[in-house]
Parts: C-alpha cells; structure tokens; sequence
C-alpha cells in the first residue's frame, strides 16, 4: 500500500512537470484507477504539495471520498481481525 502511494505521488509531481511544459499528461483515468487501488493518499497528498488538480471538480471531491472510503474499509477490515 505504500509503495502504491510513493508512485501515484510521483506521478502527480511529473503530471504537473509535464503540465508546466505543455508535454503530454498522464491520463486523468490512470491517476483515479491508481487512488482506487491505494493511491489515494499519495494522489492526495501530491494534489495539496504541488497545486495539482486543485481546480477540477472530480478530483477535488473524487480524492478525498475514495480516500475515506479506503480509510473506512480499512477500519472495517480490522475491527474483524
């Protein structure tokens, strides 16, 4: 779970490069389908760092909810264990 945060952290930082160079992006869908299996923190936390994203709707609301929902299921998970 981490090493899955580490790399959509870094993601976003070159997102954002290539955004400033007016390169070619990495897909909006790579970045959700990576929060939706545990980067959502990483995602998050490089959105807040490096300004990324900030504006856009999907995921200004998107991050955090999947956020919360990893979090709650996580909790979940563990009050069973």
């Amino acid at each position: 779970m981490c090493l899955v945060n580490v790399i959509a952290y870094l993601l976003m930082w070159i997102d954002k490069k290539k955004a400033i160079k007016h390169r070619r992006r990495i897909a909006e869908k790579t970045l959700f389908a990576l929060a939706w299996i545990g980067g959502s923190f990483g995602i998050w936390i490089g959105m807040i760092i490096f300004h990324h994203k900030i504006r856009k709707w999907n995921f200004k609301l998107g991050i955090p909810i999947i956020l919360f929902l990893q979090i709650t299921l996580s909790i979940w998970i563990l009050s069973f264990i």
